[in-house]
């Protein structure tokens, strides 16, 4: 065995057995139901995808793409249309994971179909996660249409 391999075969080991994780799972749709809608039940309405709370409300599951990787979150949406809580399910990107902190979600908090909701309007960008604080606001939207067109 050459010098060189002796001394690069561990090193490339190691490398190739502790590639960095970066998915984080945050929550379980069912957690984001419970915490959006405390005590309510939860019919299903479009298989894994959107459900009825049974105090009034409705909770979407979805995903979007953030730079390259998928990030899964859900939106809850009060009797009134408007969205009462956005959680981040899991998100899979290296950098970018600010979209997560509650202070920015926060900001989707009471927006119906009604609203703008678009980055540097009337929901801040994330220097660092622009795509991703730009693809999850988009995806509010969507959502936000798409129950004020079936469900409102």
């Amino acid at each position: 065995m050459s010098d060189w391999l002796k001394w690069a075969a561990p090193a490339a080991a190691v490398v190739s057995i502790a590639s960095p994780a970066y998915a984080m799972q945050y929550m379980s749709v069912e957690e984001a139901q419970k915490a959006a809608f405390p005590g309510a039940s939860f019919a299903e309405v479009q298989a894994g995808r959107v459900w009825k709370a049974s105090s009034g409300g409705y909770i979407y599951y979805d995903h979007v793409v953030g730079k390259h990787l998928l990030i899964d979150y859900t939106v809850a949406i009060g009797a009134d249309g408007r969205v009462r809580r956005v959680d981040i399910l899991n998100y899979r990107e290296s950098y970018g994971g600010e979209v997560h902190d509650a202070s920015w979600l926060g900001q989707f908090v009471g927006k119906s179909s009604q609203n703008e909701v678009r980055i540097n309007s009337d929901i801040r960008n994330i220097s660092g996660a622009t795509l991703s604080s730009t693809h999850l606001t988009e995806g509010v939207k969507k959502v936000l249409t798409y129950h004020a067109s079936h469900f409102h």
